[in-house]
């Protein structure tokens, strides 16, 4: 019995607009996933309640039996799926049903084009939620009281998708949320026994609250005869009901899987792979951990929605749950049963427990293997990579416990291939070192193609010495955290002395230090035309085709670095650059032959190198008329 009142209509926040239009047009494909969608979100009121009642079991009213029932009517053209979850009061139902409370909603729509194909894989990575019921129905209709509120406290809020919906006090007896879909004329398939069960059981069949769907039976007499105008409607649970997690790994298909992390992810397409664990001794806990395909629109976040969702003895306790698992590592998705917290733990007390550092630290370690066993997946572990190669960047500097385990899995690209593509390990990089080697070379710069011809390259590529080549904005800060891997130095080419080690042999060096010798009044005739400009000039042996370079001391920050943090509005004090000459180069042989424009040539050597460094110049107009004379002479 429900009378409405106090009715009032209100419009959609802008993004649902948005998002309804698009979502209702570009998953018409894959219609069927409305169901999933409403029966996990029915789940998730019942773990709710569930632990609200921990305090206080009042909030069951007697009907503790926490459950999701459907059912449909053929010929009215409904489909209705109901729980005894929590509910929500007015309020509840304004904020949850009219608006997209979630962090990255403004750049999600940014990025869609309106190709239904890509927005669809957009839409499936934002989640859909409750508004996927629209992509069956005309038209909505919920009804829902919070548990513990009196029976006059009941919403129905209705809509059909056009910009607009209708909200209204009820009387409701029973608490939990009703949803009603009228469906369209193109989605009555739906609006049967047999469709609706295949569905649950493709899609829902791991939720571990039961879903219930009516038989009607006739009843027998006591020879077993039907006896007519008897009938009995009984519910049947359509799902296996049983949590996922707990079942023993042999038991549980990789469609179970598969179709579990569609569940906790609310996504659409499938996950790279998994780890299903169950730990017995000093702590006793069951994990179950996923890596996703595609990542979440807020992965860039750090504050954005993480985290696995935890459970203790099967009471859902939070969603979200970041305590378990390190930031680098915030796009892993999965579940965390355990029997050592309490079951009133609260966000704050996860921070102060000691048995949640122990727990995180093996979770962390069991993540990292899953991506060292995805890693003999060559094709599929660069589809991660591509992924999630710069959040993981992020690991060395966050867990030094486990920085060995993660260098190992950083990809990148180098000059073995000349190619942008990230997809060459520290590993590769070590069995191809040349013979003396040994430290690991990169570079960093803007972009891969400043990277791959920077002057600083020339002598590794005479040498057949490869070199990492770091383009991406994480670089340089994970590089100052990432300093040795496999017992082996990792040295930026670009800044400090050059040291090859035995791939030079020692008529080379000597080469060297003769040639230095012989060139020490040119550069003190250069040090002293650029004065304080440059802190050191001196002969280089790293060109072989450029005049200069410029080099900074080994451990003052690059200039990728410094233009990032000069760009967020950081204050940095200034660095003086090393100038390095090619003694063999003809300018530099110019230099040693002139005297009127020795100056204006030498800064000319000092500003080319340092945009080929990819640095900015004070007065690039002086530049410009040092360079149009240079040319007229």
């Amino acid at each position: 019995m429900t009378t409405a009142t106090q009715e009032e209509t209100l419009g959609f926040q802008t993004e649902v607009k948005q998002l309804l239009n698009l979502m209702i047009h570009s998953l018409y494909s894959n219609r069927e996933i409305f169901l999933r969608e409403l029966i996990s979100n029915s789940a998730d009121a019942c773990d709710k309640l569930r632990y609200a009642a921990l305090d206080n079991d009042s909030l069951y009213e007697g009907d503790s039996e926490l459950r999701i029932e459907i059912e449909h009517d053929s010929d009215a053209g409904t489909v209705t799926i109901r729980d005894n979850g929590v509910g929500m009061n007015r309020e509840d139902v304004i904020a949850n049903l009219g608006t997209i409370a979630r962090s990255g909603t403004a750049e999600f729509l940014k990025q869609l084009s309106g190709e239904q194909q890509k927005d669809a894989r957009l839409i499936g990575q934002f989640g859909v939620g409750f508004y996927s019921g629209f992509i069956v129905a005309d038209e909505i209709t919920v009804r829902t009281r919070k548990a513990g509120d009196d029976a006059s406290s009941g919403v129905e809020w209705r809509s059909r998708g056009e910009g607009e919906f209708t909200v209204a006090d009820v009387e409701r007896e029973r608490h939990g949320t009703e949803i009603i879909l009228h469906l369209k004329e193109d989605a009555q398939e739906f609006a049967d026994d047999f469709r609706l069960q295949s569905l649950v059981r493709k899609y829902s069949d791991h939720i571990e609250v039961p879903v219930k769907m009516p038989r009607t039976e006739k009843a027998h007499d006591d020879d077993g005869n039907e006896v007519e105008g008897s009938e009995v409607t009984t519910w049947e649970t359509v799902n296996e009901a049983t949590a996922l997690w707990v079942r023993p790994k042999g038991e549980v298909s990789d469609d179970e899987y598969k179709s579990f992390f569609k569940h906790i992810a609310h996504d659409f397409s499938d996950p790279l792979t998994w780890s299903h664990n169950k730990v017995e001794g000093k702590l006793e806990y069951t994990s179950l951990l996923y890596v996703p395909g595609r990542a979440p629109f807020d992965l860039y976040e750090r504050d954005g929605a993480r985290g696995v969702k935890l459970y203790v003895q099967r009471v859902f306790i939070m969603d979200d749950a970041e305590q378990f698992l390190p930031l680098y590592l915030r796009f892993v998705k999965g579940v965390l049963d355990t029997r050592d917290l309490s079951l009133n733990v609260s966000r704050e007390l996860l921070q102060q427990d000691p048995k949640v550092d122990r727990i995180k630290s093996a979770l962390t370690k069991r993540a990292l293997d899953m991506l060292k066993k995805l890693a003999r997946d060559k094709e599929a572990y660069q589809g991660f990579w591509n992924t999630f190669g710069s959040v993981l960047k992020e690991g060395p500097a966050e867990d030094s416990a486990n920085r060995e385990k993660i260098a190992e899995l950083l990809r990148f690209a180098t000059t073995h291939t000349d190619s942008a593509t990230q997809d060459q390990s520290l590993a590769d990089y070590v069995s191809r070192m040349q013979e003396g080697q040994d430290k690991i070379y990169y570079i960093v710069a803007d972009g891969f193609n400043a990277a791959r011809n920077s002057p600083h390259l020339e002598i590794f590529r005479k040498k057949g010495v490869e070199v990492v080549l770091l383009h991406d904005r994480i670089d340089e800060w994970l590089m100052s955290h990432l300093t040795e891997f496999d017992g082996r130095k990792l040295v930026d080419v670009a800044k400090g002395d050059l040291d090859l080690g035995d791939v030079e042999n020692e008529d080379e060096k000597k080469a060297q230090e003769e040639t230095a010798k012989a060139k020490e009044e040119l550069v003190k005739r250069v040090k002293d035309a650029l004065g304080d400009e440059v802190q050191e000039v001196r002969v280089t042996h790293r060109l072989t085709d450029s005049p200069a370079c410029v080099v900074l001391p080994e451990h003052e920050m690059g200039y990728q670095m410094r233009r990032i943090m000069e760009a967020a509005g950081q204050a940095l004090p200034e660095v003086k650059p090393i100038l390095e000459l090619n003694p063999e180069h003809v300018l530099v042989g110019r230099l040693e032959g002139t005297d009127e424009g020795f100056d204006d040539l030498a800064r000319i050597l000092l500003d080319q190198a340092i945009i080929a460094e990819g640095g900015h110049l004070d007065d690039p107009a002086a530049y410009v008329k040092r360079l149009n004379a240079l040319l007229s002479a």
